[in-house]
């Protein structure tokens, strides 16, 4: 028991630093950029909130579970946004290894099935993957759309990117939801090109 406590506690405490690592993204009063610990809490709360979008078969609970570990291994990794000009393989590479190193630390058997949810979610196969997948990609658009475009701005994005990025893995998990959005978008990006 001892040494499974010590394992969890090392695991715990090494999860701490997510709290340090920022990301592009700002929190919507735009005081300072979010940091990840904070955009998996959100994301979970859009998860249980949103539940009622879910494809039939979902398993929300599992969704949450994806989204309170997905972002991890950026403890390691460091953030990768999605509007920036990332090597996605080498990315990739570097989020796996953090995802071993850091789900190891836990008892043999948290170590495997946390590690296999995360693979899950970064699969995106699963109809919970592709539900956890779809509402990761759908909060920075909200959040951008309160801001007046907040880091749309810094990457200089188009609609068309947008579209491709956020708006594929969002149809896909959460087609009423991407219903709903897509024409804020295009209100925004055209109030934005003429002026």
């Amino acid at each position: 028991m001892t040494e499974r406590l010590d394992a969890q506690f090392a695991f715990l405490r090494e999860a701490d630093k997510l709290k340090s690592i920022l990301r592009a993204s700002c929190l919507i009063d735009g005081s300072r950029h979010e940091n990840s610990a904070e955009h998996s809490w959100h994301i979970m709360l859009y998860a249980l909130v949103l539940s009622e979008q879910a494809a039939p078969g979902v398993d929300i609970n599992r969704v949450l579970k994806m989204l309170l570990i997905h972002d991890i291994v950026e403890i390691d990794a460091g953030d990768a946004p999605i509007h920036g000009n990332v090597d996605h393989a080498a990315m990739a590479a570097k989020e796996a290894a953090a995802a071993d190193r850091l789900f190891r630390l836990l008892p043999s058997d948290q170590a495997e099935s946390f590690r296999a949810l995360w693979g899950e979610f970064e699969a995106a196969e699963s109809p919970d993957a592709i539900h956890a997948k779809s509402i990761d990609r759908l909060q920075t658009p909200i959040a951008n759309l309160v801001t007046g475009g907040g880091s749309w701005k810094d990457y200089d994005v188009t609609l068309e990117q947008l579209e491709a990025r956020v708006g594929v893995p969002v149809k896909r998990g959460l087609p009423k939801v991407w219903a709903w959005l897509l024409p804020k978008l295009q209100t925004f990006f055209a109030a934005r090109e003429r002026g």
